[in-house]
């Protein structure tokens, strides 16, 4: 039997957002696809997806669960985060991508002890890192002597660095860190860790580069970023406090004086990779600000670099988490592949606990509602390409402040992608949104947490349209007959059609009357929505049949 969630985007799509009111001819909204979600555990049903690319980075870093023809790359995805030895002649180097995770472990120095920048032994570490080269290179070099790496994207997961002056100031009084430091003041101490740890980090990143040719790699450091990955503190300080004051900014990226973003370690990076993962599941209320928290990570680091942001996004909940290993609800995960590209990101990297694709048994459907986000977004992919401008009316930060629903456009020509959602809706709550954008501005309306995708022509004169005709549908539920009420003939041709499901028409009528009773007792039970078509627009109502 097919989930309600299936029924559901199979309308979605139909309807390009249920009770959105009249549609206007210059309304184009992404067409869903009807899938029933998966539910054998340890799969992913790849083929329930059409061929589909996107013109800027995903990265699949997700269980592979014996997949061995790179089927992400066929289904939004650019690149794999790990291949089978099968998969290496059907990939390019512009397909791989990387990361590693061993570069400050394995030796218990202090470094990976305590997080201490003092008294590692730098030649074991160099020795290690060149172990790693030479395994991902096999041992090829270029006509530099530098290895080649078969990848075009890689990252440095290193995570060895105390973030608070409180957290550093701990390990002062640490036999492992010299006595020379022991000594100093605190704020002293604080100064030379600072340096130290900045200067450790710009080591590693530095001989990666020296040692391997990164010219068409992208190099970047998980989670080193201006702005760490707050998580309750977002709406603390105000969206300017946080976009212009650099006691907000990780002094991992500050240069010497730590008076700018820059510094050894950040002038090595080739793009921004925050971590944005959800902590909290519906009902708690925390939940509700998953969408905000996410975008707030992308657009305060694009405040403060000009670097690509592209962050890691995960589908389950944090391990800190108490729904852990859990997997997010399937809006947030198709939320997570549509908006994060609206606010600013230059791709996405989707990323999963490595560990747990051979030591768990679960069911991947988040995976499928992320892919179909993708797919939904790639039907608007030239709006994408070439010169575009962003709209985003509110900082992230401010919509999670007022809990009001979250919207972001893109403009290219006369054309506007508008991306909705209201995560603080309740179940069938209707949300009417105005989206505006210079002189134009049009009102849309949600139902409850859908994922609203659909381009405008602002072209369009919309001041002067007619509104919607007051229509009644009733009773719905129903069994055998539908009343469609107008309270008075419509003075334009007016057409009823019924849709199902798959997308097929399965009644038409034209109306000829106030009100007009249809025949609907041949027809299944289920789901389906009524469109009433005018010269002049559309609208739309899901109907339910029950026997």
């Amino acid at each position: 039997m097919r989930s309600r969630l299936s029924v559901w985007y199979g309308l979605a799509g139909l309807a390009c957002g249920l009770n959105s009111g009249m549609v206007w001819a210059q309304q184009q909204c992404a067409t869903a696809l009807t899938f029933t979600p998966v539910s054998q555990p340890n799969r992913i049903e790849w083929s329930k997806f059409p061929a589909f690319s996107l013109p800027f980075p995903v990265v699949y870093g997700g269980p592979r669960l014996g997949d061995t023809q790179a089927s992400p790359l066929k289904h939004g995805f650019s690149q794999l985060g790990q291949i089978a030895d099968s998969e290496a002649a059907r990939t390019t180097t512009a397909q791989r991508a990387a990361i590693y995770y061993g570069l400050a472990y394995g030796l218990n120095q202090p470094w990976e002890q305590i997080e201490s920048p003092w008294n590692n032994d730098l030649t074991a570490y160099r020795a290690q890192w060149e172990n790693w080269l030479i395994g991902v290179s096999g041992g090829q070099k270029n006509a530099a002597g530098q290895y080649v790496l078969p990848i075009s994207r890689l990252v440095i997961d290193i995570e060895r660095i105390l973030e608070t002056d409180t957290q550093i100031l701990r390990i002062k009084t640490n036999s492992l860190v010299p006595q020379q430091y022991r000594n100093l003041s605190d704020a002293a101490f604080l100064v030379a860790y600072k340096q130290a740890i900045r200067n450790l980090y710009a080591e590693a990143a530095r001989y990666i580069r020296q040692r391997s040719d990164l010219s068409n790699v992208s190099l970047s450091g998980y989670a080193d970023t201006p702005i760490l990955n707050n998580a309750l503190n977002i709406t603390t300080f105000s969206w300017t406090d946080w976009t212009t004051n650099l006691n907000r900014v990780n002094y991992l990226v500050k240069d010497s004086t730590e008076s700018r973003v820059g510094g050894p370690y950040y002038e090595q990076l080739t793009t921004m990779a925050p971590s944005a993962y959800y902590y909290y599941d519906y009902p708690n209320p925390f939940a509700r600000d998953y969408l905000p928290y996410l975008l707030f990570q992308i657009e305060v680091n694009r405040a403060w670099s000009d670097k690509p942001v592209i962050p890691f996004v995960g589908l389950r909940y944090h391990p800190s988490s108490s729904s852990y290993p859990g997997f997010i609800q399937p809006f947030m995960a198709e939320a997570t592949a549509i908006f994060p590209i609206f606010s600013g990101a230059a791709g996405l990297w989707l990323w999963d606990d490595p560990t747990l694709e051979n030591s768990r048994s679960d069911v991947y459907s988040a995976y499928e509602y992320f892919t179909h986000g993708l797919y939904r977004l790639s039907q608007f992919s030239d709006m994408f390409q070439g010169s575009y401008e962003r709209v985003i009316e509110a900082p992230a930060r401010d919509l999670m402040e007022k809990q009001l629903p979250v919207w972001r456009g893109i403009v290219k020509g006369n054309n506007i992608l508008i991306a909705a959602h209201n995560p603080y809706a309740a179940e069938g709550q209707t949300t009417s949104l105005l989206v505006t954008y210079k002189n134009w501005q049009q009102r849309i309306q949600l139902t409850g947490r859908e994922v609203y995708l659909c381009r405008f022509d602002m072209s369009v004169v919309t001041a002067n349209e007619p509104t919607a005709p007051t229509v009644s549908v009733f009773p719905n539920p129903t069994s055998t007959s539908l009343t469609v009420s107008f309270g008075q003939l419509p003075t334009s041709p007016t057409r009823l059609t019924l849709v199902n499901t798959m997308g097929q028409n399965v009644g038409q009528w034209s109306v000829s009357t106030a009100t007009s009773t249809l025949n609907v007792a041949t027809l299944p039970a289920g789901a389906y929505i009524l469109r009433i078509t005018t010269d002049t627009g559309q609208q739309t109502h899901k109907v339910l049949l029950d026997r």
